[in-house]
């Protein structure tokens, strides 16, 4: 039966991972500046890995802190302590349907800006609020050296750490370090495969995906994502 619970609990991290990663603020900065400045394909992606290993290594930092928690945690609630797990992980798909209500986009890293307002989210076509922002920025003049834009890239990426996956690590801490290690693992190839992915998709230019949309009600799916999981968490420690 933990076997099961492991297996539900990494495919549910496998997907918050990736399809957060296919949110336009984990591919889209690097395709504009990638224009901008005239780098190949190949350049882009590996600029998109390496703030990608950044971002990844932040959220897996956290993680380490929630894991944790949760092993203090458990040690004092024994057998109790996938009950509690499963409602925090309820609570949290509660919270997340809240901001969904509320608008559903969940930030707005941009590039060192400040965030804009949720109305400006989701446009589709080839100009968006992106080239606005980059218009005038320090990584696309050409006076700035490819340094200046990468390290931009990577700060801001890094910065803006999976906040979804974190209850994520919550769930597998009755799994020990070994399910640590496996949500850490899982996380960094949904997060890198996400952004490498929709990142070479828009280079060779196949917009049609209309991925934007994922922003707009990420929210709601995470929101379903962790009620469903904390169901299963529940049910499958009764069982």
């Amino acid at each position: 039966m933990n076997a099961t619970v492991l297996t539900t609990v990494a495919a549910t991290g496998f997907t918050v991972a990736f399809f957060h990663a296919a949110i336009p603020t984990h591919w889209l900065p690097f395709v504009l500046v990638a224009r901008a400045r005239g780098w190949s394909h190949a350049k882009t992606l590996l600029v998109a890995a390496f703030a990608g290993v950044g971002h990844v290594l932040l959220t897996g930092l956290l993680g380490l802190l929630i894991a944790w928690f949760g092993f203090k945690l458990d040690e004092r609630a024994g057998h109790l302590f996938p009950l509690l797990a499963g409602g925090i992980l309820l609570l949290i798909g509660l919270f997340y349907f809240w901001r969904q209500w509320r608008g559903g986009v969940l930030h707005h890293h941009v590039l060192g800006a400040s965030h804009l307002p949720t109305k400006q989210c989701g446009h589709e076509g080839d100009h968006s609020h992106w080239d606005d922002e980059l218009k005038d920025s320090q990584l696309v003049k050409a006076k700035t050296g490819d340094t200046t834009a990468i390290s931009g890239l990577f700060v801001m990426l890094t910065l803006s750490p999976c906040e979804g996956f974190l209850p994520v690590y919550l769930s597998g801490v009755q799994f020990g370090w070994t399910g640590f290690i496996v949500l850490s693992v899982i996380l960094a190839v949904g997060t890198l495969a996400g952004m490498l992915l929709f990142t070479w998709l828009t280079l060779v230019g196949l917009k049609s995906f209309r991925v934007q949309r994922f922003e707009r009600y990420e929210a709601g799916m995470l929101g379903t994502i962790f009620t469903v999981l904390g169901v299963l968490v529940i049910v499958f420690e009764r069982t």
